[in-house]
């Protein structure tokens, strides 16, 4: 059961939220009148739809190590602490390895995993002072599965995957509960501007995703949902 009630009083961190599930998972949030900390490098259009109060807008390239500890720190500044960690940010670009753009290759596994890495380092140290807190890495279905024209992306989500998965091992004696998401093609702006036709009509809605978020945001305590596979009805595209 989804009540977003019993988030009241929580901050929430949440990357790559200028766009895409992090835009509407924040969207959702902010509604409901919780603590948000939103970190995109695009932030024009944050400061337009998320501003108040609860909320704390930082510039963050989480490619960058200090502008990952600066935007930690600023809401730890702001809040006091940190509740859970959406890590929504991510790139991709789509081609067979021998056609592949190495510096395509290196954006996909900075802005991915690196950047998966930076911030769960940062936040967790102030969830295990805290002795409690949640982790949620957006992943993909090409961190598990294997697919054409998808050597750099699945190279950073099965790296991301197999992070998440050391991350639950090392962290849940400390309070901390992680959980891998690996939502298959989704129906939302990831797609933008990629050289090929697909069918979104057979994908996943975005707010289905972002109600699987919620739905994870609201578990009890006493219970841990480590991995959560959404698929469109017709399986991958």
């Amino acid at each position: 059961m989804i009540d977003l009630n019993s988030l009241q009083g929580k901050v929430v961190v949440i990357t790559g939220a200028s766009k895409g599930i992090g835009r509407s998972t924040a969207n959702l949030l902010y509604k409901s009148g919780i603590k948000l900390a939103l970190g995109a490098r695009s932030i024009a259009q944050l400061s337009i739809d998320f501003n108040n109060e609860n909320t704390f807008l930082f510039p963050l390239d989480v490619r960058e190590e200090d502008s990952v500890r600066e935007f930690v720190s600023g809401t730890i500044d702001r809040f006091g602490r940190i509740d859970c960690l959406i890590n929504a940010a991510g790139v991709g670009s789509f081609d067979s390895i021998l056609n592949s753009q190495t510096n395509e290759f290196d954006e996909m596994i900075a802005v991915n995993l690196r950047g998966t890495y930076l911030t769960c380092k940062y936040v967790a140290r102030i969830m295990k002072e805290q002795q409690e807190g949640q982790i949620i890495n957006l992943i993909s279905i090409a961190g598990a599965v294997a697919l054409p024209g998808n050597g750099g992306y699945s190279s950073s989500k099965f790296g991301v995957y197999g992070f998440t998965k050391v991350l639950q091992a090392e962290l849940r004696h400390e309070g901390i509960r992680t959980t891998a998401v690996l939502p298959g093609s989704i129906d939302n702006s990831f797609w933008d501007n990629k050289n090929f036709e697909l069918d979104k009509s057979k994908m996943i809605p975005e707010d289905s995703i972002v109600e699987h978020i919620a739905y994870l945001l609201c578990q009890p305590k006493n219970s841990v949902v480590d991995d959560i596979t959404i698929m469109p009805p017709l399986g991958i595209l």
